[in-house]
Parts: structure tokens; C-alpha cells; sequence
């Protein structure tokens, strides 16, 4: 399959990705896990939602936890350069009749919900409330000590469709996992960024759309072994799902868990600067063990079946079925 030609002068300015919104059973227990164990920082909060930010986020919040009767993704969130943007934004989905609705969102400024062609749930604004810094608060520090919101990865049913929309709207190729010419060649996977880190939003062949994890990035790979450590004597041993490990893409330090709905989180550290307009993308066979772990260890089979669903969006099953490496 082609690599997806990015545009230099997308139709609206995404700055990067900023936070998401998740669907919760418990709200109390989702608050426990990801204030007491994980370590964000609670902004705000009633009795149908939270607000939660990390300790080098100045914007109000890159987590909200909304009280549902069941654990779905309700929206993706991304921050625009200007309230122009906005507008553009808004132009372009209804010039190509896709869902849109300019909403009411608390602690933030102008706020547009829009569906894409694929059914994730998108939210976008250009002002959020800003709170008191607390980078060097290291009295509140907690956890894993979780800095800022670092991406997105999501199950794509359409992959090729899909890299080929978002690089439409400026995001661009750092790395991806291609099966060999004989398997088909076709990309089962990649990373595009808005930011200039490896991404902002990663999509993975799989039937969708569901949200595969969202990330927070956390200044050293001491922090998750750290964190192994408080999941594994506060209750939630049974949450680690995958790691501590290093990616052979993006070079990432990671730790995948899972909260009390199953949503999953990665933490993450150690990826590398992309930020130059001719940065080349990095090529993965899919067949190479050390693409999705350095050290060779192969994800475990939840790792390619289970994530969470969109509010609302019909599941499909992917074109393709890709020949991964899966543990046993």
C-alpha cells in the first residue's frame, strides 16, 4: 500500500492532540484509579464527572471521566491554533456531509463535535481554562507522575482510507508495520503526528472504530518501573496488562494497563523528535519480532482484540487480516 502523502497547508490548524473523554460505570472507582494509582492531578469534579490534568499540563484537563451505563470512548480531543480554526474546521465537515455540532463543553472555550468517514467521535477547540502550574509541585506528585497527554491509537477497519484522510488534514507519517510484498503488502499499521513527536494519533488494523489506548508521556522509564511496583501492592496487579518493555517503534518505554472498565492507558517515555517537514518515515516488516517490543517479547492476544468502542459508531470488521507475531 502507498505511504500517505501528508499536506503542508491542511484546511484547519490541529496543534496536537489534548485529551480524551471516557464513558465510565463507576465513576468513584475510576477516580481512585486514576488519581490514587496512576497520579493525574483532579481539576474538577461532581457527581457525574471528573476532570483530570498531569503535573506539566497547564490546560484544565486532558482526562474526563463521565458516569455511563456502559464503558464506551466518547470522544477523542484536539486543540486547534485559532478560533478561526474552529470555523474552517466546521466548513470542511459540512462540505463533505459529515456530522458536526458546535456544543457547549465545560472549561473550554468554543467546542466542535464532529464525526469523521470511519466513526471515531472527534472534539475540537481552540481555548481551554488554564490552571496554576504544577511542574515543580513535586509535593503533589503521585504515581507514575504523569507529565501531559501524548496520543491516540485506534482499531481501523479502513486503515489505508483512513492515514490517507488524516494526512488530508496535515498529520504525518514517522513509522509504520507493512506486510512483506508475497503477504499482500499491504500497511497494517502507523503513526502520524501533529506535534513533532512520534504521534499524536496511531492507527491499528482491527475491527472499528474502537480506541485502542490513549497515552500519557512521563519523564523517565524509572517512573513506570515505579509504577509496577504501587499497582502490585494497592490492589491492582490484575490491571498491568503488558511490560514494562521498550517499542522497537518509537523507541518508547512503555507499560500498558487497563482501568477498572478496561479502558486501556499506556504509559509512556523515551520516544524521539520528528519535527522536521522532511523527517523520513520509518518502514517495519510486519514480520519482524523487535518492531513491537526491542527485546523480541510478542503482545499478548488481548493486545489485538480488545479496546474500547465509540459512543454510537457501528463495529466493523477490518479489510484485511494481518499475520501478527501473538504471545502464547
Amino acid at each position: 500500500m502507498p505511504v500517505p502523502v501528508s499536506a503542508f497547508d491542511p484546511p484547519f490548524n490541529i496543534v496536537r492532540c489534548s485529551h480524551v473523554v471516557l464513558g465510565v460505570t463507576d465513576l468513584a472507582a475510576s477516580r481512585a484509579f486514576y488519581e490514587g494509582a496512576i497520579g493525574l492531578h483532579v481539576e474538577d469534579a461532581n457527581e457525574a464527572c471528573v476532570w483530570l490534568r498531569g503535573m506539566e499540563e497547564q490546560q484544565h484537563h486532558s482526562l474526563v471521566l463521565v458516569q455511563a451505563e456502559r464503558a464506551t470512548c466518547l470522544r477523542m480531543g484536539f486543540k486547534l491554533a485559532s478560533e478561526a480554526d474552529l470555523d474552517k474546521a466546521a466548513a470542511w465537515f459540512a462540505a463533505r456531509g459529515l456530522a458536526h455540532d458546535f456544543v457547549e463543553a465545560p472549561h473550554q472555550g468554543r467546542t466542535l463535535h464532529a464525526v469523521d468517514p470511519y466513526g471515531y467521535r472527534l472534539e475540537f477547540y481552540f481555548q481551554m481554562e488554564r490552571r496554576e502550574r504544577l511542574l515543580q509541585k513535586y509535593g503533589l506528585y503521585r504515581g507514575v507522575q504523569p507529565q501531559r497527554f501524548d496520543h491516540f491509537n485506534v482499531f481501523a477497519p479502513e486503515l489505508q482510507s483512513s492515514i490517507d484522510f488524516y494526512a488530508g488534514l496535515g498529520f504525518r507519517l514517522t513509522e509504520y508495520s507493512e506486510e512483506e510484498p508475497e503477504d499482500g503488502g499491504r500497511i497494517a499499521a502507523a503513526w502520524m503526528h501533529r506535534k513533532g513527536g512520534v504521534h499524536d494519533l496511531a492507527f491499528t488494523n482491527g475491527a472499528g472504530p474502537r480506541l485502542h489506548h490513549f497515552a500519557y508521556w512521563v519523564s523517565s522509564p524509572m517512573n513506570i518501573i515505579h509504577l509496577c511496583d504501587v499497582m502490585a501492592t494497592t490492589g491492582y496487579l490484575d490491571a498491568l496488562e503488558r511490560g514494562p518493555g521498550r517499542h522497537g517503534i518509537s523507541n518508547a518505554f512503555f507499560l500498558y494497563v487497563r482501568d477498572p472498565d478496561g479502558h486501556r492507558l499506556e504509559i509512556y517515555a523515551s520516544d524521539y523528535l520528528t519535527v522536521d517537514p522532511d523527517h523520513p518515515p520509518l518502514r517495519w516488516s510486519l514480520r519482524d519480532p523487535q518492531r513491537q517490543t526491542l527485546w523480541g517479547a510478542p503482545a499478548p492476544r488481548s493486545w489485538f482484540e480488545e479496546g474500547s468502542t465509540f459512543d454510537g459508531a457501528n463495529l466493523r470488521e477490518p479489510a484485511f487480516v494481518a499475520n501478527v507475531i501473538i504471545a502464547h
